[in-house]
């Protein structure tokens, strides 16, 4: 999908379509989760702290705090679609899954074409927004090619030119190479992705990694027989958020683990595991992480014993110094067992610090025994899976103003006369309001005093103005 959060937000606001949009935090630390094309022009991206990209777009730029149940409908719908032209597709997030349609094997790039314009032209016409694809005879082909189709467009590689066309690519092309690796063999004088394929075999390990290695050298060999697969389930279950101000008390940082772990607890509810080990994850203001864990024998999905566990292994920001970044995940994820939990907590568990300031995707791993307490103390990166799918970006309420107030700009409100709109300001006691769904076409702006009572908080799916039948049910 083409700019997936900002697109949504232009389809269900009309008077946005047009102009730069950025979804995400407009506190101190907010980040970009999207940007519309008409800011991207200026410099904007996915990732970017609000306030660069603010500074780049100028006072024409809009920003709106993300609508998680919108984005998620939106993505429900699409992937349905999809699904409903190839049976099994492997999601890589809420906007992006690769699919290998069996009618297409050995087809012409006509015959793909026609495939991928009849799979566009239904989501466009059924959700009202633009998707690109790419094809080729692996998965890296394909998300390359998707990549180079956009903004609404289709790209097709031919089997007979795949190699011409891969090698002649950045290295920092290929799937997998991030700005680390691709600064390593910059020094190298590794440029493009065929530079590398000519490497030996021992060159590229001694460079990336005995396993990393490898993986890339075949990937830019163009050796990438990966079947198309369902995900598996998610691994680990988790919430965390960025504040605006760091928190530099003890009573602060347990009012953050409980948030953490009440979002966290309703993704585990959502996904029908239990969880065996509480993670607390604290990033201090100078970007080192600590990270502690327990586990235990049995699984719960027991609220008061998940998020006691993470408040035991909380530590005091007067010793360990100011925290950013709160965060508590659940793992060791399977069918509940109604056994005790937690039956033995009382020696003081061990934190492990990492200094690194962005980790590289994948999972902790950890030694487990029941009862005990266990440390996270690495991480794994494997270039061979998904490991440029973009992390979901969450919001702190220091950072996303719709948590703060009902009428804080962005957030969606009713009217019993005027129907469904988002708030564009408040202050000074008084809201303004656009009237528009997706429907309406650019709507009108109104203002209320606070206290009026017609006007309310609404569902943001309303917005959608759909008919949320069975099929786009969670």
């Amino acid at each position: 999908m083409d700019a997936f959060f900002a697109s949504v937000e232009q389809l269900t606001r009309p008077t946005l379509r047009g102009r730069p949009v950025l979804v995400g935090g407009s506190g101190g630390r907010g980040v970009v989760a999207g940007a519309s094309y008409e800011a991207r022009v200026f410099g904007a991206r996915s990732a970017m702290p609000m306030h660069q990209a603010r500074r780049l777009i100028g006072p024409t730029g809009v920003v709106v705090p993300p609508r998680g149940a919108v984005y998620g409908k939106v993505s429900k719908r699409v992937f349905r679609i999809v699904r409903e032209a190839v049976p099994v597709i492997e999601t890589l997030s809420f906007d992006e899954a690769f699919a290998e349609p069996a009618e297409l094997a050995g087809a012409t790039v006509a015959q793909a074409r026609e495939f991928a314009e009849e799979v566009r032209g239904r989501i466009r016409t059924e959700c009202g927004l633009a998707a690109s694809v790419g094809f080729g005879s692996g998965k890296q082909l394909a998300k390359i090619a998707s990549g180079m189709a956009k903004p609404d467009g289709v790209m097709v590689i031919p089997p007979s030119g795949e190699i011409e066309f891969l090698h002649g690519l950045p290295v920092r092309k290929l799937w997998g190479i991030g700005p680390v690796s691709g600064d390593r063999l910059a020094r190298l004088g590794i440029d493009t992705i065929g530079d590398l394929a000519r490497m030996s075999t021992v060159e590229v390990a001694s460079v990336l990694g005995a396993t990393v290695g490898p993986a890339l050298h075949r990937l830019a060999q163009g050796i990438d027989d990966r079947p198309v697969a369902e995900r598996a389930s998610a691994k680990q279950i988790s919430a965390e958020s960025t504040f605006a101000e760091d928190i530099v008390d003890l009573d602060e940082l347990r009012k953050a683990i409980r948030k953490a772990a009440t979002d966290a607890h309703r993704r585990l509810l959502k996904d029908g595991r239990g969880a065996r080990t509480v993670v607390l994850k604290l990033k201090r203001s100078d970007m080192s992480i600590l990270t502690r864990s327990a586990t235990t024998a049995a699984a719960t999905t027991d609220f008061d014993d998940l998020e006691r566990t993470a408040q035991r292994l909380a530590l005091d920001p007067r010793t360990v110094g100011a925290i950013r970044l709160v965060g508590v995940g659940f793992s060791g994820l399977s069918a509940v067992q109604q056994y005790a939990l937690f039956d033995d907590l009382d020696a003081a568990p061990d934190e492990t610090t990492h200094h690194d300031t962005a980790s590289a995707g994948g999972e902790a791993g950890s030694s487990s025994h029941a009862g005990g307490i266990v440390e996270v103390s690495e991480t794994v990166h494997d270039p061979t899976v998904d490991t440029e799918s973009p992390e979901p970006v969450r919001f702190a309420p220091g950072g996303d103003p719709q948590s703060r107030t009902p009428f804080a700009p962005g957030a969606d409100v009713t009217h019993p006369e005027f129907g469904h709109g988002w708030v564009q300001g408040s202050g000074h006691g008084v809201v303004t309001v656009r009237f528009e769904t997706r429907t309406t076409g650019p709507g009108r702006t109104r203002t209320f005093g606070v206290e009026d009572a017609d006007l309310r908080p609404a569902d943001p799916l309303d917005s959608l103005e759909w008919d949320l039948g069975a099929d786009d049910d969670d």
